[in-house]
């Protein structure tokens, strides 16, 4: 029984070498490494999803209300002269 306990703490010591050995030259990466820059995760900014007439949500809400806006004023108008 004592030997699966010294077999279980090796292992786990092993991953936490493993571990912390990884998390060194995930440091040592990001402070002496090049800096990165992150491209924007806007929708809206993104070329690809320009060109297949993707928007942000806000965007696109603001131009189905504006289309709204001028098919309400259309029909508006089209009573106004029916009416007269």
């Amino acid at each position: 029984m004592v030997q699966i306990y010294k077999i279980m703490l090796k292992v786990a010591l092993l991953c936490l070498g493993i571990i912390a050995i990884s998390l060194l030259f995930l440091c040592i990466g990001i402070l002496f490494g090049r800096r990165h820059t992150f491209r924007s995760q806007h929708v809206g900014q993104s070329a690809a999803l320009r060109k297949q007439g993707i928007h942000c949500v806000q965007s696109m809400d603001a131009m189905e209300r504006k289309t709204l806006r001028t098919r309400e004023h259309a029909l508006e108008r089209r009573e106004e002269r029916t009416t007269d």
